[in-house]
């Protein structure tokens, strides 16, 4: 287990807020990630100084980029692009590439519990059988009947999975 230091616990209280804003709105405030983002850089460079600094913008930018090609193509939202950045800033580049690891397995098996629950199975897959097709003609843009905003079916708030690839990073 990795040593819990004063930059996890400002990841896990993030992590901790934004699940509770998004499983009570379905949105991760711009009031939570930007200013969290900004702590994040300073405790990084109180902590270790200009190394800090760097480790922690590079963990922002990392932090960014990984989710944003999801958001781009509106199967993710805004706010989760930007956790995922506050994280990176918090944590630094290589642990938020942990947490989007383990984010992301986190994210599949959450998704299969919402397709049991709900009954959605033959309809996801059909869905992901459009979507797949749509890009192999169309290339790697949105498909509007099947983006975050217009596609029916269950949705997943997806703070909870980066908080639970967020616990996994820590605890792995």
């Amino acid at each position: 287990m990795s040593v819990i230091t004063p930059q996890w616990v400002g990841a896990f209280a993030l992590a901790g807020v934004a699940c509770w804003c998004d499983m009570r709105t379905r949105r991760i405030p711009n009031w939570l990630t930007f200013p969290a983002a900004a702590l994040g850089l300073v405790a990084a460079t109180a902590a270790h100084g200009g190394e800090g600094t760097v480790s922690s913008a590079a963990g922002l930018l990392v932090g960014l980029l990984l989710f944003f090609p999801l958001f781009a193509l509106k199967g993710l939202g805004a706010g989760d692009v930007k956790l995922m950045g506050a994280l990176g800033a918090w944590l630094g580049a290589s642990v938020v590439l942990s947490v989007a690891f383990y984010t992301s397995l986190a994210g599949g098996v959450l998704a299969l519990g919402l397709i049991v629950r709900y009954r959605y199975g033959g309809q996801a897959f059909r869905n992901l059988w459009l979507l797949l097709t749509h890009w192999r003609v169309s290339g790697l843009r949105p498909l509007d009947s099947l983006t975050l905003e217009t596609a029916a079916g269950p949705k997943l708030p997806y703070a909870l999975p980066i908080a639970v690839g967020l616990a996994l990073a820590c605890w792995l």
